[in-house]
């Protein structure tokens, strides 16, 4: 059995004018990879890759740590932990950030509200679009985005599935702007060139593709593109064989049949989604489930 504890931000504080970025301190994710060590084994992200149909057969509990975005905080604090600890993870990565030098949309959504409250934001989408969320999707909403508040929770849902994702990025990226250098948030908030050549030399580095787009929501082609171009450039960059993909947002929405048939067509091994469970054998190698740190042992809402 395989259990999967994902992971995003780390860092020591969380303070902001608006919640908006959820994330674990250092001494927190430190004390969960102890906890999560007494109940079963942490292995590799190599192993997993290597002896994938073992583990999945095992009735023994295996953990694999995972972080998405590509975070340089995962870099600072993460991994000088796992190492005192003698664990590991995969980093799962957004070629953009680095081949683009440009700001993920979502990156820049979670900045922005740090900074200003969600009313605000709605009403500028607003004065461009009149998208209406449905009751059933306002519910949809609330469950993707269980930590955030009913407000917070329907923005983003607005804004990571009902947008038309090119009008998404123009508004952003104006708002954006009012407020923060690009240039700077680049280089405080994502990891460089050399510290992903050295998570893929070490065998830690994963795609999370190149854009950070719910991938069941856009075209065949630009799905293509998306998982190629992110291991492509990271294989190039780093000269390590990039075999894992996590599917960015990760929800049955973002992840369709489609999806992982492509990913498997275009190279990765194994695919990860954010669907709550632990894997066996009865498992789509491209669609294993993840739990969030937090409904782990440890976590904010482990009993």
């Amino acid at each position: 059995m395989l259990t999967v504890s994902n992971y995003h931000y780390i860092r020591p504080s969380y303070n902001a004018n608006y919640p908006s970025i959820f994330g674990v301190t250092p001494d927190a994710f430190k004390n969960q990879i102890q906890l999560l060590k007494t109940i079963g084994d942490i292995i590799t992200p190599l192993d997993v890759l290597n002896d994938i149909e073992t583990i999945l057969e095992s009735k023994n509990n295996y953990i694999l740590i995972t972080f998405d975005d590509g975070l340089k905080e995962q870099y600072n604090y993460a991994l000088p932990i796992l190492d005192e600890l003698d664990a590991s993870a995969i980093f799962f990565a957004n070629s953009s950030n680095t081949k683009e030098e440009k700001v993920s949309t979502v990156h820049k959504i979670h900045l922005l509200r740090s900074l200003i409250d969600s009313t605000s934001i709605f009403n500028r989408i607003n004065e461009h679009s009149h998208i209406v969320l449905t009751s059933s999707e306002k519910k949809t909403a609330q469950s993707i985005y269980s930590y955030d508040s009913k407000l917070s929770a329907e923005l983003k849902y607005l804004l990571n599935y009902k947008l038309d994702f090119k009008l998404q990025e123009e508004l952003i990226t104006t708002l954006f702007n009012d407020y923060f250098e690009e240039s700077e948030v680049l280089q405080s908030l994502y990891m460089n060139k050399e510290e992903l050549k050295d998570l893929a030399q070490k065998g830690y580095l994963g795609s999370h593709t190149h854009n950070h787009y719910p991938l069941g929501l856009i075209n065949k082609e630009a799905i293509t593109f998306e998982l190629n171009e992110s291991k492509s450039y990271f294989e190039a960059l780093t000269e390590c064989p990039i075999k894992m993909v996590a599917y960015p947002y990760g929800t049955k929405e973002a992840v369709t049949k489609e999806v992982s048939n492509m990913a498997k067509q275009v190279g990765y091994k194994l695919g990860f989604t954010t669907n709550k469970g632990s894997n066996t054998i009865s498992n789509d190698y491209l669609v294993l489930n993840r739990f969030d740190c937090n409904d782990l042992i440890g976590g904010k809402n482990s009993k």
